[in-house]
């Protein structure tokens, strides 16, 4: 497959859920935490499913877990996008590549959103797709930052100051031609996000609109955040 000529192709959501969360300070993973009655990764499942072209959901979760969820799933019924349950690994891309293999051959436009992102609009879902069947390889949301940037070195000096008005704040969903997404991750490297293993590669990566809703639940104080947010969707 080449990178370009996606448009036919179907959309696939991997939603990586697989880490600890230690910063949450939970005795489970974070993906597991109970935000207004529901699980983070319940929510971040609906969130994709309401995206109306996405045709296929790959949840990548501690491997513990796999079987269980798979079959939690399977007894919900069918649905208009189905869901596969498979294992993480140890770092964030060997679970994104575990999430990538899982998708069927028929999906040409991938999207990578971590679980913890789980309030995403549907329409910030909707921009980044748009942009890969527009023709771009790679897009991400992202928003304008208000602090003032500093670029400092091993021993906390700031070397750099980059124009604020250039930095962008980078959220999930990230979009991917799937083609140019398996050519980002075949050196096998990690990175802290797909875009930057894109960058890596000389994969020009396109910036959309992000939202204020696509926050991360990290650290205790989102979970008042995110109880917020599941409170106004009806929870």
């Amino acid at each position: 497959m080449s990178d370009a000529g996606t448009a036919s192709g179907s959309v696939g959501v991997v939603i990586v859920a697989a880490g600890s969360g230690t910063r949450l300070g939970a005795a489970i993973p974070k993906a597991f935490v109970e935000v207004g009655g529901r699980r983070i990764l319940d929510w971040a499942v609906t969130g994709a499913h309401a995206v109306p072209s996405v045709a296929e959901i790959v949840l990548v979760v501690p491997s513990p877990y796999v079987e269980a969820l798979a079959a939690q799933y399977a007894a919900a019924g069918p649905s208009a996008a189905p869901i596969a349950v498979v294992a993480g690994g140890r770092e964030r891309s060997e679970s994104v590549r575990a999430g990538l293999a899982a998708l069927g051959p028929q999906v040409a436009i991938v999207l990578v959103h971590d679980a913890a992102r789980c309030f995403t609009p549907v329409e910030v879902f909707d921009r980044v797709i748009a942009a890969i069947l527009e023709g771009d390889l790679a897009a991400v949301p992202g928003l304008p930052v208000t602090d003032t940037i500093k670029v400092v070195d091993e021993a906390g000096f700031v070397r750099h100051t980059p124009d604020r008005e250039r930095v962008r704040a980078i959220q999930t969903p990230q979009a991917f031609a799937r083609a140019a997404l398996e050519r980002a991750h075949a050196a096998g490297v990690m990175a802290s996000d797909d875009a930057a293993l894109a960058e890596a590669g000389g994969i020009p990566v396109r910036v959309v609109a992000g939202d204020e809703r696509a926050f991360k639940v990290t650290h205790p104080g989102d979970l008042d955040r995110a109880l917020a947010h599941a409170a106004g969707a009806g929870a």
